[in-house]
């Protein structure tokens, strides 16, 4: 009697084809996600200087209520209403005309 041998080939592609296309989908979905915490990151370190230009204005605007007159200096507000920025990242022109005149406060990014 003659037995006869069959080969059983599958179907079923091998199982890394069958990851192709879910790799795929991650590694573009990483892509994305990367892409997109870099520009939340962009578009905050553009808004910190808004924000410390507001935080000034106010403590400014603090000091003129509580005392009477705006404070002769930024190093009167840190010292006193307690105003805190990197001073590596940021330039601070304070320009007071008068005692009570609003000075004028400009807020330069050096990292921009």
């Amino acid at each position: 009697m003659n037995d006869i041998v069959q080969t059983h080939k599958s179907t079923n592609p091998p199982f890394w084809k069958g990851m192709i296309i879910p790799l795929l989908i991650f590694v573009a979905f990483m892509i994305f996600f990367l892409i997109g915490v870099h520009n939340v990151s962009s578009v905050t370190k553009e808004e910190s200087g808004d924000i410390l230009q507001d935080a000034v204005i106010r403590a400014t605007m603090q000091c003129y209520a509580i005392e009477g007159l705006y404070p002769p200096d930024i190093k009167y507000l840190e010292d006193n209403y307690g105003l805190t920025f990197d001073q590596e990242r940021f330039i601070v022109h304070y320009e007071v005309f008068a005692g009570n005149i609003l000075p004028d406060i400009t807020v330069i990014d050096l990292e921009e």
